[in-house]
This record gives structure tokens, C-alpha cells and sequence, in this order.
């Protein structure tokens, strides 16, 4: 069989890059009648700021996860183990010795503290306090009285929390209102140790979307990655470790020009 030569392969080329970008536009006007739809997409709308976000939801719907009904959704199954965990438990088992109080931030109602206990000591060298909406420290605090789980307490307001040795964000950051260096200046020192899981990044600019679980909306950030990085590093942090999850990478369909995220998990460290 003869072999295609050089410039008949980048003609092809040419031609799919060429096919491709005259389809862009129909693809782009697909996504944008997704937004009329009475079933949007789990991943609908993009906004430059949280707020534009927040005013886009549907009205009628939930807005954000501080709502009392909530807080029992998916209970069981988030303190399960899973494989993107793993990363953070490597990590933590790592630092125990060092770890005398952690800050679990949108930690829910202890979820990760009631997976991890099943691998590591949490439960007898660790004091675990997590930082969430009051609806979702309500119910934790109730729960974890019920369970007898004296080393899981819950702030309201992360001034409350102490002073961390570890500052854990898993699934977080997406969420999150504010910057997360706004959130950690709140602590009364900045703790030496942080841990990020699923952090929703991207190389353009920071945009945010609005995601959708039955009749909850929550504006859902996705970060530029290098200014992400910028923040942190201005706070004197190093990484020490990086890692991806690609099943969490998320398009907003409403919005394919934008690409798909990439979902990311970070170990930084201060001197």
C-alpha cells in the first residue's frame, strides 16, 4: 500500500481544520437554544461574576444549598470513599503528625471525616471542625451529636474555626463565593498545609455557570488557572503536588466555545 505523502496529509488536514471552524458557528447557536429549553442542562449560561450568575436562576428554583431539605440529599453516598479521594488521603496520611486541628471547608455534614475515619486515625488525633451554610451546620451538628462523634464540631462563620494546621476544600471551590484567599485571611493565621479537590479550572478567563440538581441552581465556578495558581503563590504558598480527575471535567453545553474544564487537586505548603 503506498504511504499518503506529507503534503497530501496536511492538505486533509487543512480541509478538517477548515470543516471544523465553518461548523463552530451552528455548534455555538445549537448550545444557545439549549438555554430555551424547558429541561436546560445540567451546565446552562456563562457569567463574568457570581452575582450575574446567582440573578440568572429560574425563578421559582432554589438558589445555593443553604435550605434545610437539602441537607439529607446524597448523605450516604458522599461518605463513601471514592477514587478521586484518594489523592487526599495519601496526603493526609502524610501530614497526621503534623495535624492537630483541620478545617474541612463545604465539608457538608462531616462526609469526608466519616469516610476517612474507615482509613486513618482522624477519630482519636484529630479535631475536625467543618466550615459550611448554616442549613447543612444545623443538621451536621445534630447528626454528628446523635453519632457520638466528639472530634467533628461545625462553624457558621470560618473566624470560629481556630487556627489550622491543615485547610482542606474538597469540591469546594466552585461554590465558593468569595476568593478563596478572602476565606483563608479570615483564619487567625494562615494554616501551613492546604488541600484542594475537584477545583474546576480552565486556560481562558474565570467564568462562572450555573448548574442544576432537580429544582436546586448553584452558580458554579470555573477558574483561569494561572491566575488561580497567582493567588495562592502571593499568600506564600508552594505546590507540592498536582493531580487531575478527568471524569469531573465538565462542558457548559449552553456554551461549547468555552471547552471543557479541567478538574484538578493540589497540595500547597507555606515554609
Amino acid at each position: 500500500m503506498a504511504m499518503m505523502s506529507s503534503e497530501a496529509a496536511n492538505s486533509i488536514r487543512t480541509l478538517a481544520h477548515g470543516l471544523r471552524r465553518g461548523m463552530e458557528p451552528l455548534r455555538i447557536a445549537g448550545g444557545r437554544m439549549k438555554l430555551l429549553s424547558p429541561f436546560p442542562p445540567q451546565f446552562s449560561g456563562a457569567y463574568a461574576t457570581y452575582d450575574l450568575a446567582v440573578a440568572a436562576g429560574r425563578p421559582g428554583s432554589k438558589i445555593g444549598f443553604d435550605h434545610e431539605d437539602l441537607t439529607d440529599v446524597a448523605f450516604e453516598r458522599m461518605c463513601e470513599i471514592t477514587p478521586w479521594d484518594y489523592p487526599v488521603l495519601f496526603w493526609l496520611s502524610r501530614l497526621l503528625p503534623e495535624i492537630d486541628l483541620l478545617v474541612d471547608a463545604g465539608g457538608h455534614m462531616g462526609t469526608k471525616f466519616r469516610a476517612f475515619r474507615k482509613l486513618l486515625p482522624i477519630e482519636s488525633e484529630v479535631d475536625w471542625v467543618v466550615y459550611d451554610v448554616p442549613a447543612i451546620v444545623r443538621a451536621g451538628r445534630r447528626r454528628a451529636e446523635l453519632d457520638g462523634l466528639d472530634r467533628l464540631r461545625f462553624v457558621e462563620r470560618m473566624e470560629d474555626a481556630g487556627a489550622p494546621d491543615l485547610f482542606i476544600g474538597s469540591g469546594l471551590l466552585q461554590y465558593l463565593d468569595v476568593p478563596l484567599t478572602s476565606l483563608l485571611s479570615r483564619l487567625p493565621e494562615l494554616p501551613k498545609h492546604v488541600i484542594l479537590n475537584k477545583v474546576a479550572l480552565r486556560q481562558g478567563p474565570t467564568v462562572f455557570t450555573l448548574q442544576r440538581f432537580e429544582d436546586v441552581t448553584v452558580p458554579y465556578q470555573i477558574r483561569n488557572d494561572a491566575g488561580f495558581m497567582a493567588e495562592l503563590s502571593r499568600l506564600g504558598y508552594q505546590m507540592m503536588d498536582r493531580w487531575t480527575i478527568p471524569t469531573l471535567s465538565h462542558t457548559i453545553e449552553t456554551h461549547p466555545e468555552l471547552g471543557a474544564s479541567e478538574s484538578t487537586g493540589f497540595y500547597f505548603r507555606r515554609p
